[in-house]
């Protein structure tokens, strides 16, 4: 939405929010790259070398009498998979380069895979954060008034319905409310947990209901997403094993994300660390694509360092943004999806929580990421969801894809008419083109104020959280929820409120 202009010329209307329309975005500028081809080989097959060695333990079962059945090397005693290297490439071939998931609003589609960029929220901490409140144990109203305003920015693509978490719903049942939001509330790909079987099956069975189909016809026509984090070194738990085999028995798609933080969960060194990431990501993308071949699969990454000072998670590093080039060059050799972050360590939203969040940002779409998850909002290194952050990020992550536009190179741009208007010394602010111009010519922010001090408006300007702040409360007062059938509504109300009694009674939770 582009802003009108009124009054003097470098006023601003702070009755209007500046939003460039919702798309799917694609990257047209080449990847950035700080490995050689040789090196990222090198990388690959020492990862493979450690899944042949060492291997890794798969806590789950299941898992593990699938993987032996196929010819993997299952020592029942230390619950470790060993696997052949030609066990993993054939695996791997498998899964699609780019697949579509569909949305309740058919113009919202996404493709994950090439040159596609999708932005997601924040999700997982157990604050949240804004000026008035300061930062308090989440609850559903924060909840929802949050999954308000991640709809109504239009740069953020896929929503998680519970961006943090509402303390005062049982931990048990907590996603099945998360889903009826993402549901309710918007109109956007809303994504789904895979801790433990009966929340990827709840995410399923709701998907189904939404689209009116059944299993069957929702492998056809994939709409669910999810993320599993592996516990590094080298350890699948049982809970993440049994979601992402249920999404995959139904077709639907799967992130699996290691989280090797180099010093701590891996070796000291940024290759140590992609060794373990590539070696983690590979072993359990090919146990999915050892059940159901073609499931669609994004490789994750989540490689930074941690503070050796503390042992604490850093992130928006130089290590991090380099840790993102060389995933993404990874997952290019793979022919694989991606995904990485927006991450900061920062306690509060100041300079550092810029910094660091641009870092991430700019690191992770200059490395072709498809998919960049805590895309808005995240704060101290994942425990809190901050109102205020979400709008500097939508800010940031807009930046960017107005950045991703091609430069106008037509004849009428390259402006020697307007030359010729003007003449040598004159200025372009009342020249025709200019005018005709005005409104569109240039980016118009979300957040920030670009008048110098004289023309602050009398007691001062805001600052950029002050502002962001204003900007949230007004995205709230001018929301407007999506359509949708209110018989449907209804019915997922009961399908929530039905299984939370059974989950919370001990039925159908394992």
């Amino acid at each position: 939405m582009v802003r009108k202009r009124s009054g003097r010329a470098n006023a601003r209307d702070k009755s209007e929010i500046n939003q460039m329309p919702w798309a799917q975005l694609t990257n047209r500028l080449k990847p950035t790259e700080v490995l050689s081809q040789d090196e990222v080989e090198n990388i690959h097959q020492n990862s493979l070398r450690l899944l042949a060695e060492v291997g890794m333990v798969m806590h789950d079962p299941k898992a593990r009498e699938i993987l032996k059945r196929a010819g993997c090397d299952v020592d029942t005693d230390t619950l470790r998979v060993r696997f052949d290297p030609a066990f993993i490439d054939e695996q791997i071939a498998k899964a699609p380069s780019s697949f579509t998931l569909r949305s309740r609003n058919p113009t919202r589609d996404l493709t994950f895979g090439g040159n596609n960029i999708n932005f997601t929220s924040v999700v997982g901490p157990a604050f949240c954060s804004d000026l008035d409140k300061g930062r308090r144990r989440g609850n559903t109203e924060d909840v929802r008034n949050y999954v308000r305003l991640i709809q109504s920015i239009n740069t953020i693509h896929l929503i998680y319905g519970t961006p943090f978490e509402a303390m005062d719903i049982p931990a048990e049942v907590r996603h099945l409310e998360g889903y009826y939001h993402g549901i309710e509330l918007t109109d956007k790909v809303w994504a789904s947990w895979l801790l433990g079987r009966y929340r990827a099956d709840d995410g399923i069975d709701m998907a189904c209901m939404l689209f009116g189909t059944d299993r069957d016809g929702l492998k056809e026509n994939p709409a669910c997403i999810g993320n599993i984090n592996t516990n590094s070194p080298l350890i699948l738990d049982a809970e993440m094993t049994q979601g992402a085999m249920a999404f995959a028995e139904c077709g639907q798609a799967v992130i699996v994300t290691p989280f090797t933080l180099s010093g701590a969960m891996a070796p000291a060194t940024l290759s140590g660390a992609l060794v373990g990431q590539n070696a983690e990501a590979l072993a359990c993308i090919a146990l999915l694509q050892t059940i159901n071949p073609g499931t669609p699969c994004i490789y994750g990454s989540f490689t930074s360092n941690a503070d050796m000072r503390t042992g604490s998670p850093a992130f928006g590093t130089p290590e991090y943004a380099m840790g993102a080039f060389a995933s993404g060059q990874l997952a290019r050799r793979h022919n694989l999806p991606w995904r990485s972050s927006n991450a900061c360590t920062a306690n509060s939203v100041d300079a550092q929580a810029a910094y660091e969040s641009q870092m991430s940002i700019w690191s992770t779409v200059m490395s072709h990421c498809n998919m960049i998850i805590h895309g808005g909002g995240w704060m101290e290194g994942g425990l809190t969801a901050s109102f205020e952050k979400l709008i500097i990020d939508a800010e940031m992550l807009q930046m960017m894809s107005y950045m991703l536009r091609p430069i106008d190179t037509s004849d009428e741009a390259m402006g020697v008419e307007a030359y010729k208007e003007v003449g040598p010394g004159g200025h372009f602010f009342g020249a025709a083109d200019t005018m005709k111009r005005y409104e569109t010519a240039f980016y118009n922010p979300i957040v920030s104020d670009w008048r110098n001090y004289e023309s602050w408006e009398e007691g001062g300007s805001l600052t950029t959280e002050q502002n962001a702040n204003r900007v949230w409360k007004k995205m709230l007062e001018t929301y407007e929820q999506p359509e949708i059938d209110p018989e449907l509504l209804k019915d997922l109300r009961g399908f929530v409120d039905q299984r939370k009694q059974e989950v919370l009674s001990g039925v159908r939770n394992t």
